[in-house]
């Protein structure tokens, strides 16, 4: 593998050329901020077999030895966890072809994938929430003044020793416990895509011929008086459908549909047989 690499500025030529908030780098087969790498890797649209590590990492910690203090830590800290996750993705593909673990490597790869965009999805959240107004900064409840400058006003002094020994006396033998019932919601968990999408593949793999979208759905419970049972049953399909469409856009299975509001046929991309919708029955999505 050729691993020429451009060397990055020598810190005493200047600021480190950054866009679109993110260090550039100069690698063999890219060059641009970080920010656009990972996702050129995260939607497999680059080669990661050709990006040398050591140089991705040597040209990071050049970034932050040159970062001035203008660029916030959090965004720095954003930086090195691009760095790690196309480190963590690059690791996964090292597998040759050939080997019995690529499958199981290229499934983790995807997992990472997912859990890029989930994190890029919380970065966007914190940034949004970053930029609200601040309940006493900027501002004020109904009757809270706005205070200028430092405030002076002393806090209560606390006695540790004396917190402590109160703290310990709630747990003495003779104090009555309150054991009264506490009324909570039962929980929900909605089925998950990344969930979906193994479900799919191991379902196509004892299909050649592929079969409709219902077929793929995860089981329901077998207790018909569970409360959430229709809310199962709409999340199930949600979660379906949204992975069959990322994996047909990954191109791992091909789908098939006579009409609007007809039932979807779902078949391994690799199979030999032709796709053909499957008939409808009124059971579509």
């Amino acid at each position: 593998m050729d691993e020429t690499v451009l060397a990055m500025p020598a810190a005493e030529d200047g600021p480190v050329e950054r866009e679109g908030g993110s260090p550039h780098l100069v690698l063999d087969g890219f060059t641009g901020p970080l920010q656009t790498l990972l996702t050129l890797a995260r939607a497999q649209k680059i080669d990661l077999l050709r990006i040398s590590l050591t140089a991705l990492l040597d040209q990071l910690t050049a970034a932050l030895q040159q970062a001035s203090k203008s660029v916030p830590l959090g965004q720095q800290g954003d930086w090195v966890v691009m760095a790690a996750w196309l480190v963590q993705l690059r690791a996964r593909l090292l597998l040759p072809a050939d080997a019995p673990g690529q499958q199981e490597a290229a499934a983790e790869a995807d997992a990472f994938r997912g859990r890029l965009a989930a994190l890029d999805d919380i970065q966007v959240l914190a940034q949004w929430l970053e930029r609200r107004p601040q309940l006493g900064h900027d501002v004020f409840a109904r009757g809270q003044p706005e205070i200028f400058g430092h405030a002076v006003a002393a806090g209560q002094v606390i006695d540790v020793v004396e917190f402590l020994w109160a703290s310990l006396a709630l747990f003495d033998d003779e104090t009555t416990v309150d054991t009264t019932d506490v009324y909570r919601a039962r929980p929900f968990a909605p089925y998950q895509v990344a969930e979906a999408r193994d479900r799919i593949l191991r379902r196509l793999a004892g299909m050649p011929g592929g079969g409709p979208l219902e077929q793929f759905l995860p089981d329901q419970p077998a207790n018909s008086s569970d409360p959430w049972r229709p809310l199962r049953r709409r999340s199930g399909w949600a979660s379906t459908f949204i992975a069959s469409l990322e994996l047909a856009k990954q191109g791992d299975v091909a789908l098939a549909q006579e009409g609007p509001w007809t039932v979807i046929g779902v078949q391994a991309s690799d199979s030999e047989r032709p796709l053909r919708p499957p008939v409808s029955q009124g059971g579509g999505c």
